[in-house]
């Protein structure tokens, strides 16, 4: 199992440490523009290595893409990350660039990979992949939704003061501070409803904490954050190369699911060697459906910035 990070920077690097320690991949290759910093990168997690317990393989390379040939999957972190007071949709004009340039030197060396798209605003930069490359549709991922359930998580836990591991729950829509769904209506405390346990106004103000998570860490940072991004993509490589069939909610390109058609968003899917291997169709109250037609309607206003 070979696989392919796209970009050195701190989510990038965040992703390759995770998918290593986890010892599930023979090899990980990271690749950055920057003269050396791959390479840089690569050789200080390699030393990790005997320390952490892991025996993949970590290389480095600037700009030589023949490095990735033949990786089952690929990860595109590469682009400008946010700055404080920046939307994710603010990126679109540099980052569509990088990734449509990125997207297809991957392919080129590795037409049978699976990509998984992290660059923001990234439902439109997974479409764009879509429309950029020959790739069949359940190879092309947007991760977004499982980072943003992690961080819906951890806020239903505090609002729980209950440990994390009691709690789940689930984000679909648009990766972006007002596209996000949080389902409430399906969250639990060991299979518990939460609302059992938290007024709809405090359940109001998780959603609404959860939505501008990434903003708040910019904020608090200066910069995007990188831990719970970098094991959002793990899970989802593992997933993959393991063939797990686990459910996360990732950007895919509907037709007709959800009712929705020719964009990507986030809804649950079943992550297995193949990729997306089937979407699955949650019910969703009235409140959450006029959420994700919403979130819909502001992806596909993104979308129309791409110069195809």
């Amino acid at each position: 199992m070979k696989v392919t990070v796209v970009g050195a920077g701190a989510v990038g690097a965040s992703c390759a440490e995770y998918i290593a320690i986890k010892n599930f991949a023979s090899e990980v290759v990271i690749l950055d523009i920057k003269e050396g910093y791959a390479e840089g990168k690569a050789m200080d997690l390699m030393q990790c290595a005997s320390l952490n317990g892991f025996d993949t393989k970590i290389t480095g390379s600037t700009n030589d893409y023949s490095k990735t040939a033949d990786s089952d999957i690929c990860v595109i972190t590469s682009g400008i990350p946010r700055k404080p007071g920046m939307t994710r949709e603010e990126l679109i004009g540099i980052n569509a660039g990088i990734v449509k340039t990125v997207s297809s030197s991957l392919v080129e060396h590795s037409p049978n990979t699976i990509i998984i798209v992290v660059s923001n605003p990234m439902d439109t930069m997974t479409y764009l992949v879509h429309k950029t490359t020959d790739l069949p549709k359940h190879k092309i991922i947007g991760m977004g939704g499982a980072l943003d359930s992690a961080r819906f998580k951890y806020r239903l836990a505090e609002a729980l003061e209950a440990p994390i591991s009691d709690v789940d729950g689930m984000v679909i829509g648009g990766h972006s501070d007002k596209g996000m769904v949080p389902l409430t209506s399906h969250a639990t405390r060991n299979s518990i409803k939460v609302s059992e346990f938290l007024t709809e106004e405090r359940l109001t103000q998780v959603a609404e904490d959860t939505k501008v998570g990434g903003a708040t860490l910019t904020k608090l940072l200066g910069t995007s954050a990188w831990y719970a991004p970098g094991a959002a993509v793990s899970g989802l490589v593992q997933a993959i190369a393991c063939d797990q069939k686990k459910i996360f909610p990732c950007s895919t390109l509907l037709d007709g699911e959800y009712g929705l058609s020719d964009l990507c968003i986030g809804v649950p899917v079943v992550l297995g060697r193949n990729g997306i291997e089937r979407i699955v169709d949650v019910s969703l109250s009235d409140a959450e459906k006029d959420h994700m037609k919403a979130s819909a309607e502001g992806v596909k206003k993104t979308n129309g910035l791409l110069e195809l």
